[in-house]
This record gives C-alpha cells, structure tokens and sequence, in this order.
C-alpha cells in the first residue's frame, strides 16, 4: 500500500473553483481503488512551525500500488476539470511514502 500525503496551496480568491475541482475528481479515487483517508483545513493558527508555508488544505490518499495512483492521476474524466486546478492552486508539495 502506498500512501500520498498533499500540501495544497490555493491561490487567493480561488476557493470556490479549488471546492469545484475537488467535488468532481474526489469521487473518481474509488475508481482507481483509492481512498481518502485524511482531508484537513486547518486554521493558520494551528501550524506551530512551517519552512513551506500554511496549506489550504492536506490531503492524505492511499493506493494499493504506484500503478492505480498514475492511473488516478491520468484518468481521463478527472484530466477534463484541470483548468479549475490551474485557476485555483498555486502550488502542491506531493509525498508519497509506506506505512511502517
């Protein structure tokens, strides 16, 4: 089982398309045996210490393999609402890791 972890940092004002987005690619990570076990939005009075900044969100995803989290990635529906992504993310910090 391979695990995602993602700092997302929204663009100012974007909030609303960054909520559309998620609303139409979240759904299609059960497709590709995906699940979403973690989705935080944390006020930035909770972050103690950052090097990176406050994420808008953290996303914390598991895929039983590199293969179904690519093919997540690629699924051609969830390539369709790329522009909301662009217009609302500025950034994202991806780290993939493995339970211990």
């Amino acid at each position: 089982m391979l695990y995602y972890t993602q700092l997302i940092f929204v663009k100012a004002g974007q909030e609303a398309a960054f909520h559309a987005f998620e609303d139409q690619v979240l759904p299609l990570l059960e497709r590709h045996q995906g699940e979403l076990i973690l989705r935080l939005r944390s006020p930035a009075s909770s972050v103690l210490a950052t090097t990176v900044g406050h994420p808008y969100e953290v996303h914390l995803v598991s895929f039983p393999d590199r293969e179904q989290f690519e093919a997540y990635r690629d699924d051609p529906e969830r390539l369709q609402y790329m522009a909301l992504k662009d217009e609302s993310v500025g950034r994202v910090l991806l780290i993939e890791g493995t339970a211990l």
